[in-house]
C-alpha cells in the first residue's frame, strides 16, 4: 500500500470514528440524562441539547486553532494528538457519575473532535482541484458508515448498559491512532506552511480572513443555516420517534442506521456520477431543495414506515454538502486549507450550538399543553423553513459570483 493510500485510509478511518462517536450517543444520550434528571422526558431533551451545545462551544472555539496549528506544523501531529485524547475522553464519560462530569466530557470531547477540520484539510492536500468534489466525498461515507454502525452499536450496546458504547468507542478510537502512528505520512510540505498567528487562529479571525475569499463568504450564510436545521434533527430524531411512533432505543439505531446507509450510497457512489454531470453549483442547489422537501415529509409523516420510504430521497439530497466543500476550497490556496477548513468546522460548530436547544425546545413545547397544536415533528418543519431561506442566500451568492474564482496560486500537493 502506498503512503497516499494508507494516509486516506487512516483519514477516512478517523471521519468515521469520529461520526460514529457522535452517532453512538445519539440514541443513548436522552436515556442517560434521564437517568440523571428522575425520569422526566421533557428535561432530558432540553439537558440532552445543552449538551451537545456545550460540545460544540469547544468545537467552535478550537477548530481555528487546531486548523492554523496543521497549517503551521502539518496535519500528521494535529491528528494524532486529537486522535489519543478523543480515545481517553470517551472513558471518562463511560465512567460519568453525574451530569456535571457528562459535561466535562462533552466539552473535552468537543476539543479533540474539532480536528475534524484537519482531517478535510489533509483531503485537500492530497487532491487536485478538479477531484476535490469526488475526493470530498469520502466525508460523506465516513458519515453514513459511521451512522450505520454508531446508533447500532449505541442501541444494541446501550440496551445491555448504557455505560457500554463509551468503551467500545474507546477501544476503537485509540486502537486507530496507534495505527495512525505507523501509517499516516505527512500531507503538507514545509514549503507550504505558513507561520502561527492567533489573529487568525480566533473564530472572528478565522471569518475575518475568509472574507477575502467572495464567493466563500457569499455561501456561508445558506450553509450555516443548512447545518442549524440538521443539527436539529439528529438532537430531536430519537425523541420524536418515540413519542409519535413509539420506538425503543433500538428501533430508532435501526433507523438511524437506514440513514447512514443512504447516505453512504450517495456519497461513495453516486456523488461521483452527479457533480461532474450537472456541476458544483447545481449540485449545491439541487441538494439543497431535496433536502428540504424530505424535512417536510420527516415532519408530517403519520406513521414509521413513511420515514423509511423518505429517507433514501433525503439522502440524495447529501450531495450539497461535497458540491459546496470543493466551491469553498478551490477558491482558497493550499497553505490556507487548514485555516478554510478549521474556518468551516467553527461555523459548523456554531449550528451545533444554536440548533440543538431551539429543535429541543421547539419539540418540548408542541408536546406540551401550552402548544395551540399537537405537533411533536415542529423541530423538522422549523428545518425546512430554514434551507428555503437558504436556497434564496445560494441563488443570491450564484447570482453574485456567476464565474468561477481563478485557480489559487498555490497548488495542493500530493503525499509520495
Amino acid at each position: 500500500m502506498s503512503a497516499r493510500k494508507a494516509g486516506l485510509g487512516f483519514i477516512l478511518v478517523t471521519l468515521f470514528l469520529d461520526i460514529l462517536g457522535f452517532g453512538l450517543i445519539i440514541p443513548i444520550l436522552p436515556n442517560l440524562v434521564k437517568e440523571f434528571v428522575g425520569g422526566d422526558p421533557g428535561q432530558a431533551a432540553v439537558y440532552s441539547g445543552w449538551l451537545i451545545s456545550a460540545y460544540a462551544v469547544m468545537q467552535f472555539i478550537c477548530s481555528p486553532i487546531m486548523g492554523s496549528l496543521s497549517d503551521r506544523f502539518g496535519r500528521r501531529p494535529v491528528l494524532l494528538a486529537s486522535n489519543f485524547g478523543q480515545g481517553f475522553d470517551f472513558i471518562l464519560m463511560g465512567f460519568a457519575p453525574s451530569l456535571g462530569w457528562l459535561l466535562v466530557g462533552r466539552l473535552i470531547a468537543g476539543v479533540t473532535g474539532a480536528s475534524f477540520g484537519t482531517a478535510t484539510a489533509y483531503i485537500a492536500d492530497v487532491s487536485p482541484p478538479e477531484k476535490r468534489a469526488q475526493n470530498f466525498g469520502l466525508i460523506g461515507i465516513a458519515f453514513g458508515l459511521g451512522f450505520i454502525f454508531g446508533p447500532l452499536l449505541g442501541g444494541v450496546l446501550g440496551h445491555i448498559n448504557l455505560r457500554l458504547p463509551f468503551f467500545a468507542a474507546a477501544a476503537l478510537t485509540l486502537a486507530n491512532a496507534a495505527w495512525g502512528l505507523f501509517v499516516l505520512p505527512e500531507s503538507l510540505d514545509a514549503q507550504h506552511r505558513r507561520p502561527f498567528s492567533w489573529a487568525r487562529s480566533n473564530p472572528i479571525g478565522t471569518l475575518k480572513a475568509l472574507s477575502r475569499y467572495p464567493l466563500v463568504t457569499s455561501l456561508v450564510a445558506g450553509v450555516v443555516l443548512i447545518n442549524i436545521a440538521q443539527r436539529g434533527l439528529e438532537s430531536t430524531w430519537v425523541l420524536s420517534s418515540f413519542t409519535r411512533f413509539g420506538w425503543d432505543e433500538l428501533a430508532s439505531s435501526i433507523s438511524l442506521a437506514v440513514v447512514g446507509l443512504t447516505a453512504a450510497i450517495v456519497q461513495g457512489g453516486l456523488v461521483r456520477r452527479i457533480i461532474p454531470a450537472v456541476g458544483e453549483r447545481k449540485a449545491l442547489l439541487g441538494g439543497v431543495m431535496i433536502a428540504t422537501l424530505a424535512f417536510v415529509g420527516y415532519a408530517f409523516a403519520p406513521a414509521g414506515w413513511v420515514i423509511y420510504a423518505i429517507l433514501p430521497f433525503g439522502a440524495l439530497g447529501g450531495i450539497w454538502n461535497p458540491a459546496g466543500q470543493s466551491l469553498m476550497s478551490r477558491s482558497v490556496p493550499a497553505n490556507e486549507q487548514g485555516m478554510l477548513q478549521g474556518g468551516l468546522t467553527s461555523l459548523t460548530a456554531i449550528t451545533q450550538i444554536v440548533g440543538p436547544p431551539i429543535a429541543t425546545h421547539l419539540f418540548e413545547f408542541f408536546i406540551s399543553p401550552r402548544a395551540p397544536f399537537y405537533l411533536p415533528g415542529a423541530a423538522f418543519l422549523g428545518g425546512a423553513v430554514l434551507m428555503v431561506i437558504a436556497v434564496g442566500l445560494i441563488i443570491r451568492a450564484f447570482a453574485k459570483h456567476p464565474e468561477m474564482p481563478p485557480a489559487p496560486a498555490l497548488a495542493a500537493q500530493p503525499v509520495t
